[in-house]
């Protein structure tokens, strides 16, 4: 997309605008013409994801938390539409499930409760695929049971039942997209990040790969520019009002298959791997259907699962020796 005539919306905020997907999509709405405002704690987002964006007058920073509901009123004047995706880590879940619980529950209800007020135009929601929990069937389309298994699922799904009612008690214009497994550049690469950043990270850095399980658990990775694009076409589709989509790319991988992909392309031979024991709460298969979001949101994916990952990897070298550098 070159210019903005399918968005037609002058201004945006991008919670959680520094992060991984949010800065993608940050970036993507300030090149093809959109005033943004990222707002972004720093909790987890970083202000070099953005640094690129600061020559660009229809781009501002803000530093604000979700759960900040008098930062977040004084945001919203002139808004026309909302990307939440603002959330709690699987990982924070863990450790501090009733942060995990506000960020993901009670922060999305202050932004839908300040986009009534502004009267926002579109609401586009990130969710996940964890509120399904164990697939009952397969390929799991978006009328599968919401059984989720972790703190992390049943706190998102929270967050994307107070999206369904503000749709159906106040007219709000919203959408909810669930992620599955999405990688790409500027992925968080520590222990907390997503895993193709992390094994990447450490196979070149030289240190061994942990596998929770035994490797044969298979993931739905997608590419984070295909992200971008479901965002974007969801707040530019009418067909999108109130509707929920699996945005996920079909392409079926094992984590043991992953490893092989990595180190294949950074030369590396016979990783060393060290095996534990299976995470709380991990699920063992995602088969996603994909069909509703390609059909209604003339959405393509990324196919080839090598060039995602050739590009993921050319970034992190890039990174990687710029940060050893600073």
């Amino acid at each position: 997309m070159s210019n903005n005539e399918k968005l037609p919306y002058k201004k945006a905020i991008v919670t959680g605008g520094a992060g991984f997907i949010g800065s993608h999509i940050t970036e993507e709405l300030v090149k093809i013409g959109v005033d943004t405002i990222s707002v972004d704690n720093y909790f987890a987002g970083k202000k070099e994801n953005l640094a690129h964006l600061k020559t660009y007058p229809n781009f501002t920073e803000i530093k604000c938390d979700v759960l900040d509901y008098e930062c977040l009123d004084e945001l919203f004047k002139d808004v026309d539409v909302v990307f939440h995706q603002a959330a709690s880590k699987k990982t924070i879940c863990l450790n501090n499930p009733r942060l995990d619980l506000d960020i993901n529950a009670k922060g999305t209800f202050n932004l839908l409760e300040l986009a009534v007020k502004h009267k926002i135009k579109k609401f586009v929601h990130a969710s996940t695929g964890s509120v399904y929990g164990e697939a009952l069937y397969f390929p799991q389309d978006e009328n599968h049971p919401l059984i989720p298994t972790s703190y992390y699922g049943v706190s998102k799904l929270a967050g994307e039942k107070y999206v369904k009612a503000f749709n159906h008690l106040y007219g709000l214009n919203t959408t909810v997209i669930r992620y599955f497994h999405v990688y790409g550049p500027r992925q968080e690469s520590s222990d907390v990040g997503g895993v193709v950043s992390i094994f990447t990270r450490k196979l070149l850095e030289k240190e061994p790969l942990t596998i929770f399980g035994d490797g044969t658990q298979q993931r739905s990775f997608t590419y984070v520019k295909d992200v971008v694009k479901a965002n974007i076409q969801a707040a530019s589709n009418e067909k999108s009002n109130g509707q929920v989509y699996n945005c996920a790319s079909g392409i079926k991988v094992t984590i043991r298959e992953l490893v092989d992909n990595i180190a294949e392309l950074l030369n590396v031979n016979d990783p060393e791997i060290i095996y534990k024991d299976w995470m709380p709460g991990d699920i063992k298969i995602f088969d996603i259907d994909n069909t509703k979001i390609i059909n209604e949101l003339n959405l393509d994916f990324i196919t080839d699962f090598k060039l995602g990952l050739e590009k993921t990897i050319e970034w992190a070298k890039n990174y990687f020796t710029y940060t050893k550098n600073v």
